[in-house]
């Protein structure tokens, strides 16, 4: 499940509170003076067995006994008494509940939901604190305080966070659409409660407390769809080793590494923030709609050393120091006179102590006009010189006089009560406002990172450099054989097997079983060689002395693979000996060490790593993760992560390295870690790159039974490769029908342009010439869990180039019951039935994901489309809301659940 029936949870119309009491201290008597007090329209009803009345309202003694069945039962009682409660609700037609009640066994939550389930009945909790919406009056809750009307929404895993922030934000005048608390998460989760929260119009940002994650593929679908509708902004306690496990200890969940929590959020377009402030503050700034298009700031102030700390905090936080234009240098001399001797202005800009308002606001107004800088940062410190609230005033006509500029502003007025009148001027004119200038520039870097995140959930990946096509046979020979052989680790000549199969460049490697063959494969080989000892027992052959490299002649490589026999038993005397690898020595002085590899996480699946290799890859730790699957886009954000990738763009007379090279070699290692989920850790290590390309040197493969099987392990659902088909239309022209690709956008935006104007407003109801670049990466961008476009592609008769004739698309709701089509063919291929069969074939995929009932608008004069869909068994219906469009719907695989 995820938001059925959450609508009565957050929006019911009547209550029952079971275990409400007179007991002063109790659960049960604080959540009903809550409850009561908090100015809720609808029907409160108190259950209690032996007390009369609570807070003056008659009770009742069961659930059975109540007038009206509750939309929503808040339960407060012992642990035993949980699933015989939910039953009696269930049984009333309650459809959904809050359970409070701490101390429950895994037993008795377990019974609890299934008790729950056949009623369809959402469950909040166990040990829940519960649940506010202070713009409906709902405190169905035992927090001390009653939190402010506002919309930004909090949902949280512990408790005491939720009621520490409720206190610290209503003490500030910060106000709630929604207050949450998971408790035990036995049913609602994170990823039900962002699918709701992102479609509640109240709701301006999401605000998340997580100590741990479950259901990865559910979290980072919900995430992801959620970030790109409004900021979704989270704490994740535990970046320490000892927090993930205190963390753990109290959730009861997995302890998961902190830096693919960083990659997962990032991947899910989520802003992450490291405490309470930083998260109100990054709502705030968020949430005004304050436009952002890079790192560059502008600093105005009337104080140097104010200045000063704002540059130094941008430039630690990744941003970067505005440079002024020479047109603004001319507005700057003509509103505030010519520097001394001639010199420029120079950012900070530095206006005086005695900066009145007018030279505020004049100087402000240049600044804005300068397309140097992506923002401006106003401050102002006190001085008896000047008056703090005309300043204030000045620089928000400044702001409302230039606001089709659409140029962001950023304030920060020093001090406490002589900028209490500054800080509320500016909040009524919805300016971003800080304490002190490192919170304002922290402020625009959560911009810029925002920015950026959500650039990457709408950018059109470039094509893939390299159309490969991995050898999927060889690999599941070499793992098949090796499982088979109860091995866990490939060796080195079946690792560089299976990166040959994915097309990822190695180095001539032979295996030897003695010294003599050994010197036989140099003679072929010819050149430097490296001779590596082979035994299925070592993994790391440089601890036993068994790598051996430059060696020039086979004589050499003779010697040394008899020297290293010896070596090797010393150390290793357990290990059983195969022989040995005999390698080319890769000669490329200019190339860079790097590491591409790969781990299981328990709870998020695979995670690809890339950073700076080599010997010391443990002690230098430059490293970024991602989540498969990628593209190009994805491999070059993953890169550039690293602080080894400055380096690899060149410098001085060191070339620049093949980072399209690189990018596929991580696009290649993602495939096959989606194809092969028997995959359970690998690495290439060093990975050798230069101005040439890229060559594998060393490279380890960990293979075992996976938990899940294929693509379930994934947190992101792949390309789905099985739904690719070829088709044959009316006319006799044969197409490719795939899943849409983020790649395709370019395909989608020629799709329109050969569409009439006619075909154009039927589909989109309204007159459109193009598509924007948000649309059509909306259309392309997909999350395969929950939406599915495929795609007809095939070569243009006059260019030859591949093009798209036509895409049909469903969009499922979170509950996967429901799912909106939408279908698309070139004007000229009417009559031909490519519709026909594309609609069929996402029919065919729906019913295969269980979903219920499928269904469209259509505009009335429509009638190829009213046609076809009668064709197909679509059933129609007036839509009484939009006079002349029609709702088609079908359903599938035998009607509708309750």
């Amino acid at each position: 499940m995820t938001v059925r029936n959450l609508d009565k949870l957050f929006k019911p119309a009547s209550i029952a509170l079971i275990g409400a009491s007179r007991k002063p201290g109790t659960v049960g008597a604080v959540v009903a003076r809550n409850l009561f007090q908090a100015g809720f329209d609808g029907p409160v009803m108190p259950v209690n067995a032996t007390e009369r009345a609570v807070e003056g309202v008659l009770t009742y003694k069961t659930v059975d006994s109540l007038p009206i069945t509750p939309d929503l039962g808040v339960i407060c009682t012992a642990p035993d008494t949980v699933a015989a409660t939910i039953d009696a609700l269930g049984k009333r037609g309650t459809k959904a509940a809050i359970v409070m009640t701490n101390g429950m066994s895994a037993e008795q939550t377990q019974a609890m939901l299934e008790t729950a389930k056949p009623y369809l009945m959402r469950v909040l909790g166990p040990n829940s604190l519960g649940a506010m919406v202070p713009g409906r009056g709902m405190n169905a809750s035992f927090a001390p305080v009653a939190p402010r009307k506002g919309d930004v929404a909090l949902v949280a895993q512990s408790s005491m966070v939720l009621t520490s922030v409720a206190d610290w934000a209503t003490s500030r005048g910060i106000g709630f659409s929604h207050l949450v608390s998971l408790g035990d998460r036995g049913d609602v989760d994170f990823g039900d409660l962002l699918d709701y929260l992102a479609s509640d119009v109240t709701v301006r940002a999401i605000l998340l407390y997580i100590e741990s994650i479950t259901q990865a593929r559910k979290f980072m679908s919900a995430a992801r769809s959620a970030s790109r509708q409004k900021p979704v902004i989270v704490i994740k306690a535990g970046r320490s080793d000892e927090a993930q496990e205190a963390a753990a200890s109290h959730t009861g969940a997995l302890a998961v590494s902190d830096a693919v929590y960083d990659a997962v959020f990032r991947r899910a377009g989520v802003l992450r923030v490291n405490d309470l402030a930083e998260l109100f503050d990054a709502a705030g700034t968020l949430g005004t709609g304050v436009p952002i298009t890079g790192d560059r700031l502008a600093i105005l102030t009337n104080g140097g050393g104010m200045g000063v700390m704002a540059t130094d905090k941008l430039i630690q936080a990744g941003g970067r120091l505005a440079a002024l234009a020479p047109e603004t240098q001319d507005a700057l001399a003509k509103a505030l006179g010519p520097q001394p001797a001639g010199a420029p202005f120079r950012n900070p800009l530095r206006i005086g102590a005695d900066a009145t308002p007018r030279r505020y606001a004049e100087a402000l107004n240049a600044l804005m006009q300068d397309t140097g800088n992506d923002a401006v940062l106003v401050l102002h410190c006190p001085s008896a010189l000047t008056d703090s609230e005309a300043i204030a005033q000045a620089v928000a006509e400044t702001v409302q006089a230039n606001k089709g500029r659409r140029h962001p502003v950023l304030t920060s007025w020093i001090g406490d009560q002589s900028a209490m009148e500054a800080r509320k001027l500016f909040a009524d004119a919805r300016i971003p406002t800080y304490n002190g200038p490192s919170d304002a520039v922290r402020a625009f870097m959560h911009l810029v990172r925002y920015r950026r995140s959500q650039q990457l959930l709408m950018e059109t990946p470039p094509s893939v450099a390299e159309d490969f096509q991995p050898d999927e046979i060889t690999v599941k020979k070499v793992v098949s054989r090796v499982m088979a052989e109860k091995r866990e680790w490939l060796s080195e000549f079946e690792a560089k097997r299976v990166l040959a199969a994915y097309g990822i460049p190695v180095v001539d490697t032979r295996v030897a079983e003695t010294p003599e063959e050994a010197a036989n494969a140099a003679r072929v080989i010819g050149g430097p060689i490296a001779l590596k000892i082979l035994s299925h027992d070592i993994t790391h052959k440089s601890d036993v002395g068994g790598v051996a490299l430059g060696l020039t002649s086979p004589e050499d490589v003779k010697a040394e693979a008899e020297a290293m026999l010896g070596r090797v038993a010393e150390l290793a005397p357990e290990a059983r000996i195969e022989g040995f690898t005999v390698q080319e020595m890769a000669v490329r002085p200019d190339a860079y060490e790097l590491i591409v590899g790969m781990t299981e996480n328990e709870m998020f699946g695979p995670v690809l790593l890339f950073g700076e290799g080599g010997i010391g890859v443990e002690v230098v730790e430059d490293y970024a993760l991602a989540l498969p699957p990628l593209n190009m886009k994805l491999a070059a954000e993953q890169m550039s992560r690293t602080r080894i990738h400055r380096q690899l763009q060149g410098y001085r007379s060191r070339a620049a390295v093949d980072l399209d090279a690189v990018a596929l070699t991580l696009n290649k290692v993602s495939q096959l870690v989606v194809d092969f989920p028997e995959i359970a850790e690998m690495d290439i290590n060093p990975l050798l790159a230069d101005a040439d390309g890229v060559l594998a040197l060393d490279a380890r493969i960990k293979v075992g039974v996976p938990v899940l099987a294929g693509a379930a392990r994934l947190a992101i659902r792949p390309y789905p490769k099985s739904l690719e088909d070829r088709i044959t239309i009316k006319d006799g022209r044969q197409f490719f029908v795939r899943p849409i690709l983020p790649e395709d956008e370019p395909l989608v935006h020629h799709l329109v342009e050969n569409q009439t104007a006619e075909d154009l407003r039927l589909r989109f109801f309204a007159p459109l010439k193009r598509l924007s670049h948000q649309a059509a990466a909306r259309l392309t961008q997909i999350d395969y869990d929950r939406e599915m476009g495929l795609i007809a592609v095939g070569p243009d008769p006059q260019t030859g180039e591949t093009i798209m004739y036509g895409v049909v698309r469903i969009t499922a709701d979170p509950d996967n019951r429901r799912a909106e089509y939408a279908v698309m063919v070139r004007s000229d291929m009417k009559g031909q039935g490519l519709g026909y069969i594309l609609m069929n074939k996402i029919l065919d995929y729906a019913r295969s994901r269980g979903i219920r009932e499928v269904y469209g608008e259509v505009l009335r004069e429509n009638t190829n489309m009213l046609n076809m869909c009668r064709a197909l068994g679509f059933v129609r219906k007036e839509n009484l809301d939009e006079p002349g469009v029609v709702e088609v719907r079908i359903e599938l695989g035998g009607g509708l659940a309750a």
